[in-house]
């Protein structure tokens, strides 16, 4: 580097990624599905209250949004949702956020209402659906929500069959299990496939694969064929032909079989996943192309992203692959990211072309260097993997003598895993003279069921001390400051930040948004979905509250130490708001310097453009006022107590 180049201390560079530039005029594509020969896409949209609209485009032609003006197409189902819209024959299906009832838009732009409301006492919501060959029926999961004197009751997940004639009858198909997902009927309308599972497992636990003849409306002969407690089952898909095809992590990867009766046939396999966490609907990993001919995403243990064919891996160009479909089942098209570019639209394996991409950032990529993935010690002798950013800036550095400071993230689920593309919330920190650890902690996914398995009891444990392992390791090659190291984290990454800052002291600082602060009252108070989540990851409650209880930063707050700021949504399901109100309160009689914002309207993440910016800025001024950096922003100083 040349000496004329301007010398800044870390932290207190001039960098071109603003909060604002997080989400004005910015759109993220986050779903694709086709149709024929037709592209559609969702795009979430901070600028119009973090809404999500279906955009629909021809080969060739203009992208148009085909969603109705201020309409969001957004499921509840599972609080997560996904799979919130689906197309046939140039129509689209969509389950709009305010009310959750299914819709149809037809070709020619008008809308059909396809459900009814509910009786009273119950909440319905929708989600992955698919309708049948001869265009009658739409197959999806319904989520039945009771209120009823504000009794406590789970809600009833069923898989139903919607009239596409907007009768708004409804007939339910398949009902028993706690959970469905993946209902697909086979094109020769004689089958419903679809996966379901039970408490207390999780969907990358265990999950069911059955089949039944569907008739008349009804299923008949339903059977199990796949799958069990200990075996993940995710995404079956027809052939034209109407062979079955599944993922399973019965090798303790999650490959590609073929359903038999006489012994289910592994069609791509190997050391690596196809499939992911279910956290949402509707995700499609492989696509079966005429012939039976099959392509799908991988991911590798060292991070590496790849198309696989029965024969053979090509390397996929892109650092993710989200999601993959077909053009009238002969070419790919594919939903994906990399370092210098977010999630984009591309077309072919062999000879990729772009078909839609967000809007240009327009920075230079030197601020966008790829991340070093590094496998590290942990503090008990194993291996957990971090994916290091350095502190990036073309024309800016600092003293020699100075060492970063570190922001170490700790990822959600904590059933997840670290991104690996384009995040300019991540860059907005190393072009201003951070440097970046993501932490893939035991538990993590990726790198097959047994590294994931890893935290089953542990959660609370191997996650927090991995996160310092990170950190020290870092600190040991001269890559962190050690008198300036923080971590942030969101819902189970939130506990993650809690945990570390109770029991270990190399943090000085930390960002808890939406975070488990007492285990206990998130056993007895989230949603269906995450319900029975803790019996696998801390013990079965209550016969093991004394673990829940040790485990619970709540209770482990007269050793915190170091400051911290809170971020949370008023209107979360998944964490609520009395988690962080918990930890805010210990924190004021404690007497440790925290700062906290609750965001009206929010739920478990935010959307709202001015909420991302307020966030992300009042994390940045909250830290430079505790490591006494001078932000190069003119930005609001966040009000610490």
């Amino acid at each position: 580097m040349e000496s004329s180049t301007p010398i800044q201390p870390y932290g207190s560079w001039d960098s071109p990624i603003s909060a604002d530039s997080l989400v004005s005029g910015v759109s993220t594509i986050s779903e694709i599905k086709t149709d024929g020969d037709r592209i559609w896409w969702s795009e979430s949209r901070p600028d119009e209250g973090g809404r999500v609209a279906i955009v629909s485009m021809q080969q060739g032609g203009a992208p148009r949004e085909v969603t109705p003006p201020g309409a969001n197409a957004r499921s509840k189902v599972h609080e997560y949702g996904g799979g919130a819209w689906w197309v046939e024959s140039d129509s689209l299906f969509y389950v709009n956020f305010d009310d959750q009832r299914l819709r149809k838009v037809l070709p020619d732009h008008s809308e059909l209402l396809l459900t009814p409301e509910p009786p009273n006492g119950q909440k319905w919501r929708f989600a992955d659906g698919r309708i049948t060959t001869d265009g009658t029926w739409c197959i999806c999961v319904r989520e039945i929500h009771h209120d009823l004197d504000g009794l406590a009751i789970e809600p009833d997940n069923q898989l139903v069959a919607v009239s596409t004639d907007g009768s708004m009858e409804i007939k339910e198909l398949v009902v028993g299990a706690d959970f469905y997902a993946f209902p697909r009927p086979s094109p020769d309308g004689e089958f419903l496939a679809w996966v379901q599972w039970n408490h207390p497992s999780m969907p990358w636990w265990g999950t069911e694969l059955w089949i039944g003849q569907f008739h008349e409306g009804q299923i008949k002969n339903a059977q199990k064929i796949a799958g069990g407690k200990d075996e993940s089952v995710m995404q079956p898909e027809w052939s034209e032909t109407s062979d079955l095809y599944f993922l399973s992590d019965r090798s303790g990867w999650s490959n590609l079989y073929l359903f038999n009766p006489q012994g289910d046939e592994l069609i791509i396999g190997g050391e690596f996943d196809i499939g992911m966490p279910l956290w949402v609907f509707d995700q499609s990993r492989y696509v079966v192309l005429s012939q039976n001919k099959v392509v799908a995403s991988v991911t590798t243990p060292n991070g590496k992203s790849y198309f696989a064919t029965t024969t053979n891996l090509i390397p996929a160009k892109w650092s993710s692959v989200h999601q993959i479909r077909a053009l009238d089942n002969e070419e790919i098209v594919f939903l994906s990211a990399s370092h210098t570019k977010g999630p984009s639209i591309i077309k072919g394996v062999e000879n990729q072309r772009l078909l839609q991409e967000p809007l240009p950032h327009n920075l230079d990529e030197k601020f966008l260097p790829s991340p070093e993935l590094i496998e590290f010690p942990t503090l008990d002798g194993n291996s957990a993997y971090v994916r290091y950013y350095a502190p990036a800036h073309p024309t800016t550095r600092a003293p020699e003598s100075e060492d970063p400071p570190l922001l170490v993230l700790a990822h959600g689920g904590p059933t997840g895993s670290s991104r690996n593309e384009l995040s300019l919330a991540l860059r907005y920190w190393t072009s201003r003279g951070w440097a970046v650890a993501d932490v893939d902690y035991r538990g993590s996914t990726g790198y097959g069921r047994s590294f994931m398995n890893e935290l089953n009891g542990k959660w609370g444990v191997f996650d927090v001390a991995d996160c310092v392992a990170a950190a020290r390791f870092l600190v040991s090659k001269g890559l962190a400051d050690p008198e300036r190291l923080a971590i942030k984290g969101g819902s189970a990454g939130g506990l993650t930040v809690l945990s570390a800052l109770s029991n270990y002291d190399d943090f000085s600082a930390g960002s808890c948004r939406y975070g488990v602060a007492d285990l206990e009252i998130l056993a007895k108070d989230t949603h269906k979905f995450e319900s029975r989540y803790l019996d696998r990851l801390i013990g079965k409650y209550p016969e093991e509250k004394d673990v829940y209880i040790a485990r619970s930063p709540i209770y482990q707050t007269d050793s915190i130490q170091s400051p911290m700021i809170i971020l949370q949504g008023s209107e979360d399901a998944v964490v609520p708001p009395n988690q962080s109100e918990l930890i805010v309160n210990a924190l004021k009689l404690k007497g440790i310097r925290h700062a906290y914002i609750l965001f009206e309207g929010e739920g478990h993440g935010f959307r709202k453009s001015e909420n991302i910016i307020e966030a992300l800025e009042s994390e940045y001024s909250f830290f430079s006022q505790i490591f006494r950096f001078e932000p190069f922003d003119d930005i609001d100083a966040v009000k610490i107590s």
